[in-house]
């Protein structure tokens, strides 16, 4: 086994209102810094000269900021890097000249970053130490690591939280097989893959895409709420812990769906030994314009983290993973290559009857996109969720009257009482291991159906 880089995010805890005030401070520094290095280069490309180096933009900004020179160096080297990509993106799609910028806003805050070298962790007292130049005290997090962290990235997320790169992730020397496969992506089902060998797999994103939809509604409420309160005021604090409470148990909620959903993913093409991996790149049809709900749950997919959690945990099962457009593969039939606008989640070609699972039938047409030749439609398909669903908590072994309202309403920090339920009301509910109208039984992690029997 060879090793690989990752990232482990920590939230420090019981930060002193000083601390929060160094924190606050040095990414202020870090934004002054930012601005006058992207004034630098804007200036540069206005008149038409030399646009800034390396060595130029650390020279201009030796020993002026509040910082440690390997910080500087690296804000610096983010530039740069944002610079490149931008032009080599304006030269590949010439179509973009006309939106896409080179850095130029001004930063009131920026992250801070520091490089391997820079960083030092003390394993016996549990302290991770970031140094912030000469003349300035270090900043130091009380942090139990099981591992010696290399760069650090300090940045705000409705509170601080420290990015942290490890390297003994262990990568396999070999890929599981010789097989192919090709994975399209979606918004109610966050994976379907079909391989060159029958085999097929839906993950749904069902659950991810409820997430959203609370958050949203939630936020809302509490933008609401807000608008009527006088900022600063006692009232308007207790909103917004509200809110980033809220955003908070949201984002660990996402992350952990997404990192198990893109884990059965990646498993499955381990299984059915995958050595070639295509991801179909959907992010074109969020330029459409559906309606404004629609709009709303287009925005909210998040489809370019899908590819990059792919790609990481398929780069881990040394598997070659590369992404394309996928254009037209929903809307062609399988076997006639018919064109048909599908509705619902099953496609019927009109020309010749074929029926299939729409994701499925994306994930079909991707093979001579990809790969050049053409599979057969899977005759079934392993149907997986992110996680496996739970009874809800408290509700076994408890009387009606003890059984709390779920409510969507979030919690503004205000206490209401909320009424039991009626023992009428709490019948209607199956109970675990009762099986549903769907026809698998509660709490089941997985099923296999057969999509379409062979005529």
């Amino acid at each position: 086994l060879t090793h690989m880089e990752s990232v482990s995010i920590h939230r420090p805890r019981d930060l002193s209102a000083a601390m929060q005030a160094r924190l606050r401070e040095a990414q202020i520094e870090a934004g002054k810094l930012w601005t006058d290095i992207v004034k630098l280069h804007a200036e540069a490309r206005a008149g038409k000269t030399k646009w800034p180096t390396r060595d130029t933009l650390q020279k201009a900004t030796k020993g002026k900021y509040a910082l440690h020179s390997q910080t500087i160096q690296m804000l610096c080297h983010q530039l740069l890097a944002n610079v490149e990509a931008t032009a080599e993106r304006r030269r590949s799609e010439p179509k973009s000249r006309s939106w896409l910028k080179y850095p130029y806003r001004e930063k009131t805050f920026f992250p801070l970053y520091w490089p391997a070298q820079a960083v030092s962790y003390d394993a016996k007292a549990k302290r991770l130490i970031l140094p912030m130049g000469r003349g300035h005290k270090s900043l130091t997090f009380k942090l139990d690591l099981e591992f010696a962290p290399g760069g650090v990235k300090l940045i705000w997320n409705e509170g601080y939280e420290l990015h942290l790169v490890r390297s003994d992730i262990e990568q396999a020397k070999e890929p599981p097989g010789n097989h192919r496969a090709c994975i399209d992506l979606g918004e109610i089902h966050l994976a379907a893959v079909v391989d060159d060998d029958g085999h097929a797999l839906i993950v749904t994103g069902r659950g991810l895409r409820s997430d959203k939809r609370l958050q949203a509604k939630q936020l809302g409420e509490i933008a609401a709420l807000r608008s009527r309160c006088t900022k600063r005021s006692r009232r308007w604090k207790h909103l917004q812990h509200a809110r980033q409470k809220r955003s908070l148990l949201t984002q660990r909620r996402l992350r952990d769906k997404r990192h198990k959903a893109t884990r059965k993913v990646i498993n499955f093409c381990i299984e059915q030994k995958i050595g070639s991996l295509f991801i179909g790149d959907p992010r074109g049809v969020r330029s459409k314009k559906c309606g404004r709900h629609h709009n709303q749950r287009i925005s909210l997919w998040e489809v370019g983290k899908d590819i990059d959690y792919l790609g990481h945990k398929a780069k881990k099962a040394k598997i070659a993973c590369f992404t394309g457009d996928e254009r037209g593969t929903s809307s062609r039939c399988p076997q006639c290559g018919h064109r048909h606008k599908p509705k619902g989640r099953v496609w019927q070609c009109k020309k010749c009857g074929f029926q299939g699972h729409r994701d499925l039938v994306g994930a079909a047409n991707i093979h001579p996109i990809a790969f050049g030749a053409k599979v057969a439609f899977p005759a079934q398909a392993t149907y997986l969720r992110p996680a496996p669903q739970r009874a809800a908590r408290g509700i076994k072994n408890r009387a009606p009257a003890q059984v709390a309202e779920r409510s969507s309403s979030p919690d503004t920090g205000l206490w209401k009482a909320i009424p039991p339920l009626s023992p009428q009301l709490l019948m209607t509910s199956p109970p675990p291991g009762a099986t549903s109208s769907l026809g698998r039984t509660a709490g089941s992690p997985a099923r296999r159906k057969t999509l379409f029997p062979a005529a």
